[in-house]
């Protein structure tokens, strides 16, 4: 046999290298990909737990007072304090700034569900800081986020075992971060910008894509409607925030969120309880009813009020107590007071 090779067989030689070639290129794709997405991963974990852990603020209360013991996010059903708060670089008043939003979600293991309630800013309740009623977006100024937690406990019989705070920069930025958000305006309006520039936000109706300072405006604003309105607007505008967030798009984002959300945020919640929460979003299906407080305008002298229903507020107090699977000492009392009574009446 010859030891020199035909052109034939070098053609044959050349094609089986081309086809290994392909074969590895099309192997190492996937490869790339999974590694990139291992390390995109990584980062972004690192990157949270590094935002995660400058957020957390352990000076606080280690439980609520009405818990008899600590609960963990991973099993229990829990509750969370969302407040955003008047505040800003330019305005430098973190401590002492009233909450422009309120908000509180409880959030059920077994029904993977979330409530989500609004709490008019207006709203006309007993704060336990100050020894008096006064509007609810006040008890953070008088006394900081235990003033604003311990208001909230009280006006709503639960407990509340998390609260997060955002300021201004944090809404903006993520917003931003993930290229704006889809949403139905509306009416026309104008509206202060971040830095409290009058009329900087002008706003048509109907349905557009809102950057991080329009959005912002169109949450604050109430020059066309109320606080109830307005409330029920702000739960959707962070629910059209949610369903972009988690949207495809913004996966390659999350850095971009995570980094938007950075020192504007403050929490009781420890890195990993945060992380905690993730299961809520990938076990999927997941369930948000959202909640407002009824009541009618109230104004006594010079000042406007919220005057909340008093029977409303039970069924409100009553849908998040057993959301939470939570049975609150007042019930407790007022069902033995009347057994007590039923007893001595004989039934």
């Amino acid at each position: 046999m010859s030891k020199y090779k035909t052109p034939n067989s070098r053609v044959v030689q050349h094609k089986k290298k081309r086809k290994l070639r392909k074969r590895v290129f099309f192997v190492l794709i996937p490869l790339v990909v999974f590694l990139s997405a291992l390390g995109y991963a990584a980062y972004l974990y690192m990157q949270a737990d590094s935002v995660l852990s400058d957020a957390y603020d352990d000076s606080g209360k280690e439980k609520s007072d009405l818990r008899e013991k600590i609960v963990d996010p991973k099993f229990d059903n829990v509750s969370v304090l969302i407040m955003g708060v008047d505040s800003s670089e330019k305005r430098e008043n973190a401590d002492t700034s009233r909450t422009d939003t309120m908000m509180v979600a409880t959030l059920n293991k077994e029904d993977n569900s979330v409530n989500l309630l609004s709490i008019p800013r207006d709203s006309y309740v007993y704060i336990p800081e100050v020894g008096r009623e006064s509007k609810i977006n006040h008890a953070h100024a008088y006394g900081g986020t235990d003033a604003a937690r311990e208001t909230v406990e009280n006006l709503l019989d639960i407990p509340i075992d998390y609260y997060v705070k955002v300021n201004f920069e944090a809404f903006i930025d993520v917003v931003d971060a993930i290229d704006g958000i889809d949403f139905d305006v509306p009416y026309e309006f104008q509206e202060q910008d971040s830095k409290d520039k009058a009329n900087a936000i002008h706003l048509l109706a109907g349905e557009q894509k809102l950057d991080g300072e329009e959005a912002l405006a169109l949450a604050r604003t109430r020059k066309k409607d109320n606080d109830v309105e307005r409330g029920k607007r702000q739960q959707e505008i962070i629910k059209a925030i949610m369903d972009k967030s988690t949207s495809l798009s913004s996966i390659l984002k999350f850095d971009d969120i995570i980094r938007a959300v950075g020192s504007n945020m403050s929490t009781n919640m420890s890195p990993s309880e945060v992380k905690s929460f993730v299961s809520y979003g990938t076990k999927g299906n997941l369930d948000i009813n959202t909640l407002t407080l009824e009541g009618n305008d109230y104004q006594p002298g010079s000042t406007y009020y919220w005057q909340i229903d008093e029977l409303a507020l039970e069924d409100t107090k009553k849908t998040l107590q057993e959301h939470l699977d939570y049975r609150s000492t007042t019930l407790t009392d007022n069902n033995e007071q009347e057994n007590s009574v039923d007893r001595a009446s004989g039934y």
